[in-house]
């Protein structure tokens, strides 16, 4: 298949389906995603969406929290932006159909969570994310300027670097001008040319053993735009969220919101007693870097494998109208949360780096954008205030969408751009390798690049990775490509990514902490 579209987008969480639904009123859209239509990081997004709905709350204490949480390395100009502007985008997704819970006078019950001042977080239960996915997913199905294709899998961004020697010595800069897409369903490769694309393709969780993300959550979108010459940056910063359900074996990790704390769930170890209190004055509503080291620092003095979350104290029937998801698993591995503790471990939650955009989502590469967690925005500097990651979602499709439309009309390709040239591939004798490959991989990362590094596990992950490089290149350029052998090396690329900017910042801050760094402190 050879398709030409206006507006290609990669992705269908909250970031591609706001973004599409807005370009479609001026052109087509297309919208490609690897596996079902619903499955994205948006849909676990359990906690919720923070905006400044009413007083006391403010939009100089949201910020504040926001530039607080990212110690220092936020972009002030944008956390402002993203503040101020978020509030409309959250009432029109509520037009939208999204709905959030309401107290008994018919305001909105705003939750609170780690790192936030006031009460700001909108919620659907425990599985707001959810909500939001399918009030978008009702609104995209039905609009006729957009075509859904599930199961297609982007390789790779195709640029002038595609077009041969003379495009590329006469083309000033990075263009953009679609992607070689893989149907899963019937193997083939596809060309698909776009006059823009959105690059909304979500977090790489995946590069870890133990994570809340779902299994397609594997940097596919950064990856592509790394290889394609893309600027990516802060990758150092991954943030392991606090608090994931202790249960061997079970993959992804299941998430026990920050929300549970903000209600008053209080960290405990496992003889029963607290500990956040010698962290931090907020004690178990401390921002996720704090939280999630004490938690790690408290394992490694007693060797347990778990702390424990304790909500026994709390009211049973608020606790479990609330939280009637994290209720019910629960239940069903044996734990009554109104009567016994919850085991909980750190588990990896969400990269705040990734592809480096301006305030229209613009990547460094002509006539591409991206917004969700693989941007790198600015917003979340070293470490993410909870909640924050819908809000910027929204807010950047938002503006990618104003700025596509502005400029669609006036971009037109007249390109031969050549079929994706497979000539000479087999099918994988060794499929063990790709699996294998990908075991040591989450190994290395999770044993030296995990909440606490040091130099000596940072170069040890580095010489590891570069030999898995090696090893998954062989067998992607003799291999008929299949989704697990791209997955696998577009989560070695984020990889290395993470390594190497972990190598390269000499200082502790936010989610980095490097054990021979406080010795230069």
């Amino acid at each position: 298949m050879h398709k030409e579209v206006d507006f290609l987008v990669i992705g269908s969480g909250i970031a591609g389906l706001t973004y599409a639904l807005k370009v479609a009123e001026e052109g087509k859209v297309m919208i490609i995603t690897k596996a079902s239509a619903d499955e994205s990081n948006t849909k676990y997004a359990q906690g919720g969406i923070a905006g400044v709905m009413n007083a006391p709350d403010t939009f100089e204490k949201h910020i504040q929290d926001t530039l607080e949480c990212g110690d220092g390395l936020c972009n002030k100009r944008i956390v402002r932006m993203v503040v101020k502007e978020g509030v409309e985008r959250i009432k029109e997704i509520i037009q939208w159909g999204a709905d959030f819970d309401k107290n008994e006078k018919g305001d909105y019950d705003l939750a609170r969570e780690g790192g936030h001042s006031e009460h700001r977080v909108l919620h659907h239960k425990d599985n707001t994310g959810n909500e939001i996915e399918r009030a978008l997913l009702s609104k995209v199905r039905n609009h006729p300027n957009i075509e859904m294709y599930t199961h297609y899998f982007a390789i790779d961004i195709i640029t002038q670097h595609h077009l041969g020697e003379e495009v590329t010595r006469h083309t000033p800069g990075i263009e953009c001008y679609g992607v070689y897409v893989l149907n899963t369903r019937t193997g083939k490769i596809e060309t698909v040319l776009s006059r823009i694309t959105l690059i909304a393709t979500g977090g790489a969780g995946q590069v870890y053993r133990t994570t809340t993300n779902p299994l397609i959550a594997t940097g596919d979108g950064i990856a592509m735009v790394y290889r394609a010459k893309g600027i990516v940056e802060n990758m150092e910063f991954v943030q392991f969220h606090p608090t994931a359900l202790y249960n061997p074996g079970a993959h992804p990790s299941f998430l026990i919101s920050e929300a549970v704390r903000g209600f008053g769930g209080i960290l405990k170890t496992k003889d029963g007693k607290e500990f956040m209190q010698n962290y931090d004055a907020r004690k178990s509503l401390a921002p996720r870097d704090i939280t999630a080291r004490a938690i790690d620092n408290e394992m490694k003095m007693s060797g347990d494998d778990y702390v424990y979350l304790d909500c026994t104290h709390l009211d049973a029937k608020a606790l479990t109208e609330h939280f009637p998801t994290i209720y019910a698993k629960c239940k069903s591995i044996g734990i009554d949360m109104t009567k016994q503790m919850i085991p909980v471990v750190p588990a990896a939650h969400y990269i705040c780096g990734g592809i480096k955009v301006d305030e229209f989502a613009r990547a460094n590469i002509n006539n591409l954008y991206a917004a969700g967690e693989c941007s790198c925005t600015g917003l979340h500097g070293a470490n993410r205030l909870a909640s924050n990651s819908l809000l910027e979602a929204l807010v950047f499709a938002h503006r990618a969408a104003e700025e596509g439309k502005r400029k669609f009309a006036s971009i037109t390709y007249k390109l031969e751009v050549p079929e994706w040239n497979a000539e000479g591939t087999t099918h994988p004798k060794e499929l063990v390798l790709i699996t294998h490959n990908l075991k040591e991989l989450q190994d290395v990362m999770s044993n030296y690049v995990g909440i606490v590094r040091s130099n000596v596990r940072l170069k040890r992950a580095k010489d590891r990775l570069r030999i898995l490089y090696g090893e998954t290149e062989a067998i992607y350029e003799k291999t008929i490509l299949s989704p697990k052998l791209c997955e696998l090396r577009n989560l070695i690329n984020v990889a290395y990514l993470i390594v190497k900017q972990a190598i390269a910042r000499k200082k502790n801050v936010g989610l980095h902490y490097n054990t021979d760094n406080v010795k230069n402190e």
